[in-house]
């Protein structure tokens, strides 16, 4: 046990300063983690003497891993309302942190997943160093690619969203910044000299660029017009049979990826990134607000998360175990509306 708080909230000149602070747990955000920082968020909008936030994470293996998946998890098995209040808080906050009315920067180092996203992607800035290894790995634990994934994914050059989205790959530094991820590559020898520019005062993009660098080349960029040409498919199925027919070695082990994950959070998981394009943000959150009610009262979230986090066993049994199984009308049940909308 520890009395050390799970986020700390530091003013250092002009710049409001965010550190996750769960390095044993890979930063993973709870949900008091993101109602204390909604409602830090709102004391600083309002303040004059902040002029821009960072957000950080502790120790060295990650920015934030995701969401804690084990609480939401056991919330499910014994029937309490924290997955809901929680999706719903983390929701409410991602929504804040786009309509941020300052500079907002996030300094991404390690893992950067699920929640994580959430806390970065959606801000102005979001800085990565050379550790970084961005990933959407949801639709392997029956989940989707949420926390705003409905927007930001669709709105990657190409296909690139659709790719990220389906297979769960994971983008390193290069990567990121080829996809727009990341809009710039900071050392992280760097990153104490980035917060201390900020806290003098300097506005964001000139402390930023002061100390950005470019990348390596990326080699999704080698990859771009195949992902581009093979997830431009109609449906799931479309998809792998283009991949199917490719017959290189990139193409089967993105198929063998994608038929690894739960085949209804693949079917939605399409769907959304496909109509999330056409969606402004706040009602892309209402929409995943909608599916992610579905997704806590059905099985293969919990089957997911028992074989991978639980059990790991990797050997999850989904139901339905097949795409041919899954009806128009089992996944217009994830997006119909509920009695009570995500309050944005």
């Amino acid at each position: 046990m520890t009395d050390e708080a799970e986020i700390l909230f530091e003013t250092r000149g002009a710049l409001g300063l965010i550190t996750l602070n769960r390095p044993k747990a890979l930063n993973a955000l709870t949900h008091g983690m993101a109602t204390a920082m909604h409602a830090r968020l709102k004391d600083w909008a309002g303040d004059g003497a902040v002029k821009a936030v960072a957000i950080q994470g502790a120790g060295e293996r990650a920015f934030c891993a995701g969401g804690d998946i084990r609480s939401l998890y056991d919330s499910g098995k014994t029937g309490t309302g924290y997955a809901v209040e929680f999706y719903r808080d983390e929701y409410l906050l991602n929504a804040f942190i786009k309509h941020f009315p300052k500079p907002y920067v996030a300094l991404l180092h390690g893992f950067v997943m699920g929640g994580g996203v959430g806390v970065s992607v959606h801000g102005s800035h979001r800085v990565a160093d050379e550790t970084m290894a961005f990933a959407m790995p949801e639709t392997g634990i029956g989940l989707f690619p949420d926390v705003g994934g409905s927007f930001f994914l669709p709105r990657l050059p190409g296909e690139l969203g659709l790719y990220a989205g389906l297979t769960g790959a994971r983008l390193k530094t290069a990567d990121a910044a080829y996809a727009g991820v990341a809009t710039h590559v900071v050392p992280a020898a760097q990153r104490g000299a980035l917060i201390e520019r900020l806290a003098s005062g300097e506005h964001a993009d000139a402390a930023i660029e002061a100390l950005a660098i470019e990348p390596d080349g990326a080699p999704l960029a080698l990859l771009r017009e195949k992902i581009d040409q093979c997830f431009a498919g109609n449906s799931v199925e479309e998809i792998l049979n283009i991949l199917d027919y490719d017959e290189s070695d990139w193409a089967k082990e993105t198929a063998k990826m994608i038929r690894a994950k739960s085949p209804i959070a693949t079917k939605i998981a399409f769907r959304q990134i496909r109509e999330g394009k056409y969606l402004d943000f706040d009602t892309c959150m209402r929409m995943e607000f909608r599916m992610v009610n579905r997704v806590i009262a059905g099985h293969d979230f919990y089957e997911g998360v028992r074989a991978a986090i639980i059990d790991k066993d990797g050997a999850p049994k989904w139901s339905p175990d097949a795409l041919a199984e899954i009806t128009n009308a089992d996944v217009d049940a994830y997006f119909a509306p509920l009695k009570e909308e995500l309050p944005l």
